[in-house]
């Protein structure tokens, strides 16, 4: 399973490498005047879109053509094409795999074409197929063709051959490649190092691997996932758990992240050993990077925590589009119905739009899901609320809420307080009340200080309302002296000063204190709206209260939070 990876990997590591060359090496666009370029400028624009569609459809009519005819037939009907056959063009046909014989066939065809010239891209490609299949000889003859021809040979072309070697269980002809490529002083990259230092590590030659590392942080390669990758991987296979996990914290420190590739390698690994408590750290960085396990690995980590004897709910957590209820696949299997796949599908896109922060994506999920009545769990919708709120995307966590009331989802907490953060943050306060109301009907709490902010900063927008209803679904525990004095200055902020007066005598009748921020709010707003007798009374009544805030010398932690919002001279 993890050769199969790996070789997907490499292979499209090269061509990834090959295609950005290739692009590059495209003839430069000669300087013309700015008069010329803005004569041109929407013709060339509209003449590239067309020639990229054009291509795209070009190359899958040959690939349709080099599958479905036989060559004789293929041949014609290629000679046909008016097209102008360029390395590019032949490079991708060869990356679309086409049947091996017919590649070869083709291959050849195409070096007889007038103008037309092999190029490494090409050689390479080639080289890969017949890697690929197998076929060591004729990647050999191809890899012999370019030396005869003198086409360049890079790095990229001798990792290709140094991995399809080692693939075929050929170490020494591996190992015999990677000595050539160094000699001929190519451009060594960090997935030639990376590929070397794999096919050591795997054949138990660990000395030479060591050696190569040491050498790719000499050259100055930065090490990439995938390296790390190979070292934690080589660090758990030698029962090496601890020392794997810190290769884990460096390469975060170092700025690499792993993957969802690299988590569920070292997952696999770990579980074979029944380390759950590794399995367990890794987990927690996937729970906090939406990063989730392929199903099998799933499956065996689900196994693992249950002969172990140990709770699997992190593990669930981390995986809430698995909906299982047991760790046997045939009865998984037996459970799965239409409207049960297509609800997985849904959980994984989303999870898998959240990891991109593809927000567009997941909003277009969302308010498609609303009307069939596709529910999400409340971890994921918790989720999607909490990332739009950290890129203060108001509108995203408001979608998401929205879906939540209507499914009769209940979020969690720390959804609720990103929500009320955002709004505190931006002075944006849409549909404020309905989510304290909702929050409060859930048994959340909003609790003294957040409640007495948000009061405060909905009077300081000119949502009375919305500050007033906020006030009333306090708990009785929860309104004492900071509630009371921040509905009081929503009540100064809106104009009405008598109903914040009245508000202030309210909150007297019931016993509750007023402190130091509540007279420096009643003091400056009276001063404000002309009412300067009434400002002299309550600065008078101020002096009464001790240095602390209290005429008692005791001061509560409700008198603290009000001092703290509103008293323009605390005293701590």
């Amino acid at each position: 399973m993890w050769s199969d990876r790996a070789s997907g990997y490499w292979k499209s590591s090269i061509r990834a490498l090959h295609s950005i060359r290739q692009f590059r090496l495209k003839k430069p666009v000669h300087r013309t005047s700015q008069k010329i370029r803005k004569l041109i400028k929407k013709p060339i624009e509209k003449e590239n879109v067309d020639h990229k569609v054009y291509m795209r459809d070009t190359i899958g009519n040959i690939c349709k053509i080099l599958r479905s005819l036989t060559w004789d037939s293929a041949q014609e009907e290629l000679g046909k094409l008016s097209i102008r056959w360029d390395s590019y063009t032949v490079n991708q046909v060869l990356k679309s795999h086409p049947p091996m014989e017919k590649a070869w066939l083709f291959f050849n065809w195409a070096s007889r074409l007038k103008g037309f010239k092999h190029d490494q891209f090409t050689y390479t490609t080639m080289l890969d197929i017949f890697g690929e299949a197998r076929r060591i000889e004729s990647m050999n003859y191809v890899f012999q063709q370019m030396q005869e021809k003198g086409i360049k040979i890079d790095a990229v072309t001798y990792t290709s051959m140094m991995h399809w070697f080692s693939n075929d269980g050929d170490v020494d002809g591996a190992v015999r490649v990677w000595k050539e490529m160094k000699a001929k002083s190519c451009d060594l990259t960090v997935v030639s190092y990376t590929a070397s230092m794999k096919i050591l590590f795997d054949n138990k030659r660990v000395k030479e691997a060591a050696v190569v590392y040491k050498e790719m942080l000499r050259a100055g390669c930065v090490p990439n996932c995938y390296t790390y990758t190979v070292l934690m991987e080589h660090l758990t296979g030698s029962g090496k758990y601890k020392e794997a996990l810190e290769i884990f914290s460096r390469m975060q420190e170092a700025g690499v992240q792993p993957d969802k590739a690299t988590c569920n390698i070292l997952i696999e690994k770990f579980c074979k050993t029944r380390q759950t408590w590794a399995v367990t750290q890794i987990l927690l960085y996937m729970k906090d990077n939406f990063l989730v396990l392929r199903f099998p690995v799933y499956l065996e980590a689900l196994q693992t925590f249950k002969v172990a004897g140990e709770s699997d709910v992190l593990l669930r957590q981390v995986n809430p589009h698995f909906s299982i209820e047991s760790s046997s696949k045939e009865e998984i299997e037996s459970k799965e119905t239409p409207a049960n796949v297509c609800f997985t599908i849904d959980r994984g896109l989303v999870l898998h739009f959240l990891t991109k922060q593809n927000f567009f994506a997941i909003e277009c999920l969302l308010t498609g899901m609303i009307p069939k009545n596709t529910q999400l769990d409340s971890v994921i919708i918790s989720r999607i609320i909490e990332v739009n709120c950290a890129h203060d995307r108001i509108n995203g966590a408001l979608l998401a809420f929205e879906y939540s009331v209507k499914m009769g989802i209940n979020i969690e907490r720390t959804a609720y307080l990103a929500l009320l953060g955002v709004f505190i943050r931006t002075n944006s306060f849409p549909k404020v009340a309905d989510i304290v109301e909702k929050m409060v009907r859930a048994g959340i709490s909003l609790g003294t200080y957040l409640g007495a902010l948000l009061i405060y900063r909905l009077g300081g927008a000119r949502k009375l309302g919305s500050a007033s209803k906020v006030f009333r679904l306090l708990p009785d525990d929860q309104k004492g002296t900071a509630a009371y004095t921040a509905l009081i200055s929503a009540y100064f902020s809106s104009g009405n000063v008598d109903k914040g007066l009245i508000t202030f005598k309210t909150m007297r009748s019931k016993g509750i204190n007023p402190a130091l921020g509540t007279y420096d709010l009643l003091v400056t707003g009276l001063e404000k709206k002309g009412k300067i007798c009434e400002a002299e009374m309550y600065r008078r009544e101020k002096k009464t209260l001790h240095p602390d805030g209290h005429s008692r010398g005791i001061v509560s932690m409700d008198e603290k939070i009000c001092n703290l919002i509103f008293s323009r001279n605390l005293v701590s």
